[in-house]
């Protein structure tokens, strides 16, 4: 493949009747890394700093799950539901084994992913994210900077990013606009925002996975694959303390902690965040 993150073109592929929008770029050989990004997000979001320094060694698979900016269908409020269509989505490919990163949202739809399709995942990077029953967040301005992300409010969410994904310092501040930049590098064939309907759905997943279900993380014992555990020191959305818990709880995970750093960590920190991705997925740590 010769495409990379801002020229790679949208392709479609059709399982159990959603219309799934994927891109597909990097090397031919290796096992696929299939991402799942954060709250609402599409394609767009990702950095291509990450995505590319990734797929300069593995073919790397960004889709839009269903109900999602450019795939069809309705968004599903459960996290079982967005896994078990993130499955339909991989067997539409013909793949049978792939690695996957999730990063906040994502890495609550990846945890379920590899639970209740187990014999498809290699190994699993889990970015800003947490276990189910977590520890919640507590700042108060949270939902406000969060709702204005949304593009379709008519306002720039770069603010709003800058305080959610980012810490107050100016190094952090500076690689969040840095990182906003090389966000908005692809011109051309980019995603819809998603729909209010997607918005919705989301959040009420997002309430229902931060209940306990039984014996609080216990479920965190059968996710048997390889795990990288990676977070900010000081993450608002996802407090870091659930990094932590999630490397105690889940038997072959590791955690990095990257410093002064926030839910973004991995946008902050680009090439330090492939470094330690390539050396894991390569089996190197």
């Amino acid at each position: 493949m010769t495409h990379a993150h801002v020229t790679a073109p949208t392709q479609y592929v059709q399982a159990s009747g959603i219309r799934f929008a994927y891109r597909r770029f990097g090397q031919d050989k290796g096992v696929p890394l299939v991402l799942m990004p954060h709250y609402r997000a599409g394609m767009d979001h990702w950095d291509p700093a990450v995505t590319d320094g990734l797929a300069a060694s593995r073919p790397v698979i960004l889709f839009d799950n269903a109900g999602i900016a450019a795939s069809s269908g309705k968004a599903p409020n459960t996290m079982e539901e967005m896994a078990d269509h993130a499955a339909d989505f991989v067997g539409a490919l013909g793949l049978s084994l792939i690695d996957v990163l999730g990063f906040s949202i994502g890495g609550y739809i990846a945890q379920t992913f590899a639970l209740r399709h187990p014999d498809m995942v290699r190994r699993l990077m889990l970015v800003g994210t947490g276990p189910r029953g977590g520890e919640p967040a507590s700042d108060p301005n949270i939902r406000k900077w969060a709702d204005l992300t949304d593009a379709q409010t008519g306002e720039s969410p770069l603010e709003s990013f800058l305080y959610l994904f980012f810490r107050p310092s100016e190094p952090s501040q500076a690689a969040g606009k840095a990182f906003w930049d090389r966000r908005h590098l692809r011109k051309n064939d980019v995603d819809p925002p998603s729909s209010s309907q997607a918005m919705a759905a989301q959040t009420a997943a997002i309430i229902a996975w931060r209940e306990v279900r039984g014996e609080r993380y216990a479920e965190l014992s059968e996710i048997t694959q390889p795990t990288l555990v990676v977070n900010g020191s000081h993450d608002l959305m996802v407090p870091t303390i659930n990094a932590y818990n999630l490397s105690q709880q889940i038997p072959r995970a590791q955690l990095i902690i990257y410093p002064d750093s926030g839910h973004g960590s991995l946008f902050q920190f680009p090439e330090l965040f492939v470094a330690h991705g390539r050396m894991f997925l390569d089996g190197s740590i």
